[in-house]
């Protein structure tokens, strides 16, 4: 009799991620669903009497990179899926499992790492718990973070500007809220927290020119929210772009097209890309925001996002339609293609 055993590629978000929670941990952890985003939605946090929470955990290989570490990762990582919601980063939580051996400088530079990146998000971390294992039992040091946020009067207004121009239920920025006509926006470059951790990694070369983009986003959704008009969000984490838009047609019922040429794509990442033969739509990301956006207003919000320091790329990538299924990128060359959710992200151990 065959063993049916967990691979890495079911833990690295795309099609074999989905399968895995969607067969073998959701028919055991969803009994109740008397929260209002709940666990089976699969958004990027839920929400229980207005609370906002999310939980993360974080084994990136290594754990210090170009850009970032495994502490600076965890923390954003958790800022960035509250603040996706539509909801303000209050508090996070963090718990350490630390392998023994692991050097007491490497522990305390990350640890301040971690510091540094809560206090300028303005988001302080208020309890946590440490752990210490034998030597093997895991990957030097992994973290993991929970988050914590608040409803504000900033969504609620937001929503009232939905509300002017189509129909809009919902009270929170979902992955199923997109209708016919909303464009989406990208807050800047992708590829390069992925590419960078490869390189490293791997010892490429390239890594002196491409750094993480780690960084927390909430600052950034507050310029997108003050102007209104903002329907849905998500980080494109593990699985890249590819996977989130793909969510987002999925939960939404409805298609996306996008315009390959407005997708910013640095050079040194799609140089890399092209080297190895891996497709920069599903290299993950950790200082983005993906963001679907009432048509009338998604000029003024890419030029709220623009006045971020994260968002000096910002740009309009494409647009929802019912005259599709699912996902199609107008290509560089005037072809289309079928954009499909990835099996993994096709560069693992990145957060």
């Amino acid at each position: 009799m065959t063993v049916e055993k967990i691979k890495l590629a079911q833990g690295a978000g795309g099609e074999l991620m989905d399968q895995l929670i969607k067969n073998k941990i959701l028919k055991y952890l969803v009994e109740d669903e008397s929260a209002e985003v709940s666990l089976s939605m699969l958004d990027d946090a839920a929400v229980i009497d207005d609370i906002v929470f999310s939980t993360d955990s974080h084994t990136v290989q290594p754990i210090i990179f170009p850009g970032g570490d495994v502490g600076s990762l965890a923390v954003s990582g958790t800022i960035n899926d509250v603040a996706v919601m539509g909801a303000k980063p209050i508090a996070l939580s963090a718990g350490f499992i630390v392998e023994e051996g692991l050097s007491v400088e490497t522990f305390e530079k990350i640890v301040k790492s971690m510091s540094k990146c809560a206090k300028d998000a303005g988001v302080p971390i208020i309890t946590g718990d440490t752990k210490v294992v034998e030597k093997g039992a895991v990957q030097e040091f992994m973290i993991n973070t929970s988050g914590i946020g608040k409803r504000t009067s900033l969504l609620d207004t937001n929503i009232e500007v939905v509300k002017r121009y189509r129909v809009f239920k919902k009270r929170w920025l979902l992955d199923s809220n997109l209708a016919k006509g909303d464009k989406i926006i990208l807050s800047g470059n992708i590829g390069e927290h992925g590419i960078a951790l490869l390189s490293f990694r791997e010892g490429y070369g390239f890594e002196t020119t491409i750094k993480s983009d780690v960084a927390p986003v909430n600052a950034l959704m507050e310029k997108a929210l003050s102007v209104g008009g903002v329907v849905s969000a998500k980080d494109p984490t593990r699985g890249g772009l590819a996977n989130t838009i793909n969510e987002f047609s999925e939960k939404s019922n409805i298609g996306v097209v996008l315009k390959e040429e407005s997708i910013p794509i640095p050079d040194g990442v799609r140089s890399a890309c092209d080297m190895l033969g891996i497709d920069p739509l599903e290299i993950g990301n950790e200082g983005k925001v993906v963001l679907g956006v009432v048509e009338d207003k998604a000029d003024e919000v890419l030029a709220a996002i623009k006045q971020h320091p994260l968002g000096k790329n910002v740009a309009i990538i494409g647009e929802i339609t019912d005259k599709i299924k699912g996902v199609v990128l107008e290509t560089t060359v005037g072809g289309k293609r079928n954009l499909h959710k990835p099996l993994g992200d096709p560069v693992p151990r990145i957060c």
